[in-house]
């Protein structure tokens, strides 16, 4: 196989095993219906809409692979990306290891999405394969910050917090995905780091790799609370309304 035909091929891993408590009670986030369809298919379709994507690995939960391969069959996805379901493990971390592994040898550009966010434009998702294929080992969309952000001492729950500094708001950015990587840079931080951390780019970053920004989108955000999906479904009927989508 030839380098130019391994970089070629991109595929995204999609963690899907949590269960988003913050969202209450009753089925894993990733399945909450959003505008009457699963909030995975919508991502599912937000990653498939890219004409670089050729697979889409959807890591289920480790007792839920069965349903989730069944979703997918039940709603109409584009027919030029394959779709592999997989069990997944404990933490995130885990279960985006396992989706890696389950990637054929032909895959050289991987991306790692977050399930809860269904609206990702797809021009976000080209920028991100295009940065990757130009170079970049590590490349995350980000948004810069609207509110000034302070650092504080943490205290127990309800307890006043002591502020101890005050970043510099036009160096920090909000970070998005689908977060973009080269395979083997991947690979090599999931097999090195074994700190607890909350996206991929952090493990990159302590392998010493260079990770690079792209501009993120305000549609891209996480539906992680109640108010978020009233958020989404406006964004949905938006769409409808001026695209038809």
């Amino acid at each position: 196989m030839s380098e130019q035909t391994r970089t070629g091929r991109t595929a995204v891993v999609i963690p899907a095993a949590g269960r988003g408590v913050r969202l209450g009670p009753g089925a894993p986030k990733a399945l909450r219906a959003l505008n009457g369809t699963p909030m995975l298919i919508h991502a599912v379709r937000a990653m498939a809409a890219s004409r670089a994507v050729s697979l889409v690995v959807v890591v289920a939960p480790p007792d839920g692979a069965p349903e989730v391969k069944n979703l997918l069959d039940a709603h109409a996805l584009p027919e030029r990306t394959d779709y592999l379901v997989v069990p997944g493990g404990d933490t995130r971390q885990e279960s985006v290891r396992l989706g890696l592994e389950a990637l054929p040898e032909t895959i050289g550009t991987v991306l790692v999405h977050d399930a809860a966010r269904p609206l990702v434009p797809v021009d976000t998702v080209d920028a991100v394969i295009e940065a990757v294929r130009d170079g970049a080992p590590a490349v995350v969309p980000a948004l810069p910050l609207a509110d000034t952000v302070k650092q504080v001492e943490p205290r127990a729950k309800g307890e006043p917090e002591p502020v101890v500094a005050t970043p510099e708001r036009a160096r920090l950015r909000a970070v998005q995905t689908p977060q973009g990587f080269d395979r083997d840079t991947l690979v090599r931080a999931h097999e090195t780091v074994t700190d607890d951390v909350t996206d991929d780019a952090s493990m990159v970053e302590q392998l010493g790799a260079p990770v690079v920004v792209v501009p993120g989108h305000e549609e891209a955000f996480k539906v992680t609370r109640p108010l978020d999906l009233v958020l989404a479904e406006a964004v949905l009927a938006r769409r409808r309304a001026n695209d038809g989508f």
